[in-house]
């Protein structure tokens, strides 16, 4: 199975960041995304270089490949090889079996826009390199799709607090 998904207006209007003088006309950071499922039982460096070739040539700017093997290290290194073109995430069948964000033990995450960054830095007088830090590959900070850069509100319950929040820098 295959297809693609454009990204709504309110989604495009958070991932697109503020008009500056040097770019009065900035583009979002996010767009449409193409969603492959693949079958064969391990995919190497060959068959992740056609899938990035083929999502960097039609414009896709996220390539999604859903895999029922496992993924070679040769497939992996070819990943960063076309990021300026296009960003390539995959994931294993078993482990979108379950939605990992709706487990009890798993706090709500919520990522914050740019504005939002900058106001939390603001507020704490902090340096981005100041804030506790999250994988990319951790399994919430893929699901959500996060980049380095970034920054997710983790709110927790409390027993004292009621609700506490945390926030994470992706790294």
């Amino acid at each position: 199975m295959k297809f693609s998904a454009r990204p709504s207006a309110e989604m495009l209007k958070k991932y697109t960041p503020p008009p500056t003088p040097n770019n009065p006309e900035p583009q979002p950071d996010v767009g449409t995304i193409w969603v492959e499922f693949n079958d064969d039982t391990s995919v190497g460096a060959e068959a992740m270089r056609k899938f990035a070739k083929f999502c960097s040539h039609e414009h896709y700017k996220t390539g999604m490949m859903i895999l029922s093997g496992n993924v070679s290290s040769a497939a992996k290194k070819e990943i960063p090889k076309f990021a300026q073109w296009t960003s390539i995430e995959w994931f294993l069948e078993e482990d979108l079996l379950i939605n990992i964000t709706h487990h009890e033990l798993v706090p709500r995450h919520v990522i914050l826009s740019r504005e939002e960054k900058a106001a939390l830095l603001k507020r704490y007088r902090l340096k981005e390199t100041q804030l506790p830090r999250i994988l990319q590959r951790d399994p919430v900070a893929k699901y959500f799709g996060m980049r380095r850069g970034q920054v997710v509100k983790i709110i927790r319950s409390s027993e004292t607090a009621g609700r506490y929040a945390s926030y994470r820098l992706c790294v």
